[in-house]
């Protein structure tokens, strides 16, 4: 299985209903959860622009999309991004293949972050 990060943001009805009925996140989730396979590792509600994250395991990338489009698509979020998640050897080992491409890659142009020192006129 594979860690993605979910943020939501729901809509003003969404938050509406949910003062009015006070029910459990977790619990409204966990059904289409169980649908795709997936187990929620945790999951909070945050104020900004997000409302609700959570880390949660999918079994494949299909099953993740499966629960986005089917959650996205209830008309009760304003905001659905789903993050595929590298623990930290997966990403070290993501930057040890990257060593070896950039060897072979060509880049269409090369940008130097390095101030050129202006030319005198």
């Amino acid at each position: 299985m594979a860690h993605y990060l979910i943020e939501v943001g729901y809509t003003p009805q969404s938050w509406n209903n949910q003062i009015d009925k006070q029910a459990n996140v977790v619990e409204r989730i966990t059904p289409a959860l169980d649908a795709c396979g997936a187990k929620m590792q945790c999951l909070y509600y945050a104020f900004g622009d997000v409302d609700l994250l959570g880390v949660i395991d999918f079994p494949t990338p299909e099953d993740a999309a499966a629960f986005a489009l089917a959650v996205g698509s209830s008309g009760a979020l304003r905001l659905y991004r789903t993050t595929p998640l590298l623990s930290i050897d997966q990403g070290i080992d993501s930057l040890r293949r990257a060593d070896e491409i950039r060897k072979v890659y060509s880049p269409p142009l090369t940008v130097s972050l390095v101030d050129e020192p202006a030319r005198a006129r």
